[in-house]
């Protein structure tokens, strides 16, 4: 039998016991699972059957997966459930790779369990889109041109989603939430605790508000709050800032915005070659160089490059980027999960007007959104409102982790949810960047994680990890 049968044989048996069952129906077996790297431990795989669209009697149900690492301690607490970011981030996957030993690790406090959201991993699955869309390299890359590319592949990934019969709507984080909800009754415990990154702390954040007597203690780090899906061009002014002082160089973020005025006006002619080998001119535009220069904010090990390359730029040698514009920003593909997630969490009317505001003053702009306005414009998706993004305050737990060179989740957004944590603490990690480092710049983050969750008093402190 193929695994297609297989899975297939699984989930009819599921539809089937979830008929007669009010709650979550599953299926579990222990196997092998295999890092990256080639080690490999045992572990337990469970799906389980969720509602796509819980308010809809005659919803279809969707298959939900984890892979659940036993504790090895003797007395161990409520099950640990990692939230993977993006969104569109698999646990299972996660696990797989560099933070296998992390994982490992954990389990001297509970049960780790690397959660599949729905629609990522092994966790059903959403088609992809086969459409992108690509501005002919003789043309700028304005942010005009951009958005009229980005709008005409969200219109076509949205016709063939509602061909494809795709629910985007049904993909939101107060989807997810109660998905987490039901994953607390498949293992038949009171109470969970969390442990996210990113997107994942975003989910983490809206499931104790809309489940108060779900967690119990969560470690979120690389915060993103409610209202913090677009990001605000004064954090990235500020790293820039920062970027310029760590690097010597007084002039930096003046230069980049002379660089800009100069592509905004004239765009360079910049010679290239191709992934085959073919050579060819590319007109470089100004907002693709600020679309690129803010991905290079993720972390210090991209973002210290920046001044050295704007050094080149203001000199004419435009070659650190024109590699890179051809198949990003100049080229888009849309994952259904990822953008219907972003989309329907949405931005206050106040953070929008904040944006905008700050915009002109960043030499980035706003360009570290892009191209979630135009999404937003295209889908129907419903916004999940502002009751949804609103403050809130909780009594859970939590230990926040921020990285001072994270240019996607700055310590400012851990600052502004501890607002509604009294019990919370924050571990600022001077130096570090966005993802891995959060958690293994330093081995004393792995120490102050298993503390935390043992109820262990963990102290408000700022270490250095330059």
């Amino acid at each position: 039998m193929t695994r297609a049968m297989i899975r297939s044989t699984l989930l009819t048996t599921l539809v089937l016991c979830a008929a007669v069952s009010a709650q979550p129906t599953f299926e579990a077996e222990m196997r092998t699972f295999e890092a990256r790297d080639g080690r490999t431990v045992e572990a337990e795989f469970v799906e389980f059957l969720v509602p796509e669209r819980r308010r809809d009697p005659d919803s279809p149900l969707i298959r939900l997966a984890y892979v659940r690492f036993l504790s090895t301690s003797e007395n161990p607490g409520p099950p640990l459930v990692y939230l993977a970011g993006g969104p569109g981030g698999s646990g299972s996957r996660t696990a797989q790779g560099s933070r296998f030993d992390l994982f490992m690790a954990m389990r001297e406090v509970a049960d780790v369990i690397a959660f599949d959201q729905r629609g990522t991993g092994a966790s059903d699955p959403l088609p992809s889109c086969p459409h992108a869309s690509r501005v002919p390299y003789d043309e700028a890359g304005t942010r005009e041109r951009l958005t009229e590319m980005a709008r005409e592949v969200a219109e076509r990934c949205a016709a063939f989603w509602q061909a494809e019969g795709v629910d985007l709507g049904a993909y939101t984080t107060t989807a997810s939430a109660d998905d987490l909800a039901d994953l607390r009754d498949v293992l038949g415990v009171p109470r969970i605790d969390l442990w996210g990154i990113s997107y994942g702390t975003h989910l983490a954040l809206a499931t104790m508000k809309r489940h108060p007597d779900l967690v119990r203690r969560a470690v979120l780090a690389g915060v993103e709050g409610l209202d913090h899906t677009l990001k605000l061009p004064s954090d990235q002014l500020a790293l820039l800032r920062e970027i310029g002082e760590r690097s010597g160089d007084a002039e930096f973020v003046d230069r980049m915005h002379r660089v800009h005025e100069r592509l905004h006006a004239t765009p360079a002619q910049v010679p290239f070659t191709l992934r085959d080998g073919t050579v060819d001119t590319l007109a470089l535009g100004a907002f693709e160089v600020q679309i690129i220069a803010s991905s290079y904010l993720t972390g210090p090990g991209t973002s210290m490059q920046l001044p050295s390359i704007y050094q080149a730029m203001e000199a004419g040698d435009y070659s650190a980027f024109a590699g890179t514009a051809p198949y990003w920003p100049r080229s888009l593909r849309m994952r259904a999960m990822s953008v219907a997630m972003d989309v329907a969490s949405g931005a206050s009317a106040m953070r929008l007007d904040q944006i905008r505001r700050e915009a002109a003053l960043s030499p980035l702009s706003d360009a570290i959104n892009f191209p979630a306005p135009v999404w937003t414009d295209v889908l129907d998706i419903d916004d999940l409102g502002p009751a949804f993004r609103s403050a809130f305050t909780s009594d859970v737990p939590v230990l926040f982790i921020s990285g001072t060179m994270d240019g996607r989740t700055p310590v400012r957004n851990a600052t502004e949810a501890r607002l509604g944590f009294p019990n919370s603490t924050h571990l600022i990690l001077d130096g570090a960047g966005h993802s891995d480092p959060l958690f293994l710049s330093t081995p004393m983050i792995e120490t102050q994680m298993k503390a935390f969750l043992r109820g262990e008093l963990v102290a408000h402190q700022t270490v250095s990890v330059w």
